[in-house]
């Protein structure tokens, strides 16, 4: 069997970092995740916002790292837990159970902030004509 998943999206709010009791760190955290298409009347993209748990050294990673706004690329597996609300009413969540976390930006484009585009021309630098021989 096959359960593997990889998204990305934008945190919805910094990670909240927790420990069992024999210490293990958890780290749980929401990712905004755009949809692929938009919606014929609106011409607006709907998102999914999606419940992720990180464990041990991935929890710790991401407390430290990540914070509201950041692109994140969360490779994992999908879990379904069944749970009791305070009434007695049966209830059943998704989450991810993250094995890696990666940036989906870089710190200097502010954390979720785009880098404005240049329109500069890249310099070009010349190389010399006769370079030496090739080794084939």
């Amino acid at each position: 069997m096959l359960n593997h998943i990889v998204i990305m999206g934008r945190l919805t709010r910094d990670p909240e970092l927790r420990r069992t009791q024999s210490g293990t760190a958890v780290a749980s955290f929401t990712l905004a995740v755009d949809r692929d298409f938009a919606d014929k009347a609106t011409g607006q993209r709907e998102c999914d916002f999606i419940d992720i748990v990180a464990w041990r050294g991935t929890a710790d990673f991401v407390s430290k790292y990540f914070s509201k706004g950041r692109m994140a690329v969360v490779e994992g597996r999908l879990q379904i837990r069944n749970w009791e609300d305070k009434d007695g009413n049966k209830r059943k969540s998704a989450e991810i159970v993250a094995d890696h976390v990666y940036f989906g930006d870089s710190k200097r484009d502010g954390g979720g902030q785009a880098a404005p585009a240049s329109t500069e021309p890249t310099p070009m630098t010349e190389l010399p004509e006769d370079d030496g021989e090739l080794p084939f």
